[in-house]
């Protein structure tokens, strides 16, 4: 059974209630069509439990088949600095199919954030090694294709249904119970 190495620290995004009973830790990839097409039942799940279940999300950028991923993994990151992760993350995925560097620009703009300062994040690299570290720890948990998906530590080895998903943070509440 595989579990997260790297705990949830404060450099993490975190989308739940400070004292969710379960944390959904997803490793993914914004150019892979299956993380685009889990991010449906992962709203659903966290609709489904409220503030029972958190989400957090790391990048996990397949960068030899998806070029785009880790440039969108440095422009959500360039969003989180302005406190706009969610809303890029969101973008990122709703455009999936028009991943571009000029799509990146277009929605940062739509949220209003500076294209000229996202346009010289990444030409330097700044949220570079944000990105590989979470790659890294990626690497270090087990995770080898995306979406990979770990509850309260431990890794969910099914798919990303919300039935499936709802099964391993059923079992991860039960063994939380007094």
């Amino acid at each position: 059974m595989a579990t997260l190495k790297v705990p949830v620290t404060a450099s993490d995004h975190v989308l739940a209630a400070e004292n969710a009973a379960v944390v959904l830790v997803e490793y993914g990839d914004y150019q892979c069509p299956h993380c685009a097409a889990a991010q449906g039942p992962v709203k659903q799940i966290l609709l489904r439990y409220g503030g029972r279940v958190g989400l957090v999300f790391r990048h996990f950028p397949l960068t030899e088949v998806h070029p785009m991923a880790a440039p969108a993994a440095e422009a959500a990151e360039f969003a989180g600095d302005h406190g706009r992760f969610w809303e890029m993350h969101d973008a990122i995925y709703a455009n999936q199919a028009n991943l571009s560097p000029e799509l990146l620009i277009a929605l940062a703009n739509a949220l209003h954030l500076s294209s000229h300062e996202l346009r010289e994040a990444l030409v330097s690299g700044q949220h570079a090694r944000k990105v590989q570290a979470d790659f890294m720890g990626g690497v270090r948990s087990g995770v080898n294709g995306t979406p990979t998906f770990f509850v309260n530590g431990i890794r969910h080895d099914g798919g990303y249904s919300v039935p499936e998903l709802a099964a391993s943070i059923e079992n991860a509440m039960l063994a939380a119970a007094p």
